[in-house]
């Protein structure tokens, strides 16, 4: 089976949200299959922060919707918003 690179974009609820450990929680919470290759911290604006990461998961019916659900389950997410997704 072919494997997908999907960037999501994660906000967190609050601006004190420890970031690091929001990407520790979302890579517990991820769903079998899926895996986080990178990570990373992104001031938007007015001291306002965004995590970035960058998943590899299995190419199947229903695309992302699952890794989104996953992630937006996880306390301290506001919003999921995936960027773009490619085949590997």
């Amino acid at each position: 089976m072919a494997k997908v690179m999907a960037v999501v974009k994660v906000m967190p609820e609050d601006v004190g949200i420890n970031l690091e450990q929001l990407k520790d929680d979302i890579q517990k919470s991820l769903p079998e299959g899926v895996s986080l290759q990178k990570s990373a911290v992104e001031e938007v604006a007015f001291g306002i922060k965004v995590l970035k990461l960058v998943l590899l998961l299995p190419e199947e019916e229903g695309g992302t919707y699952q890794v989104e659900e996953a992630i937006s389950k996880v306390k301290g997410v506001s919003q999921v918003e995936v960027e773009m997704v490619t085949r590997v």
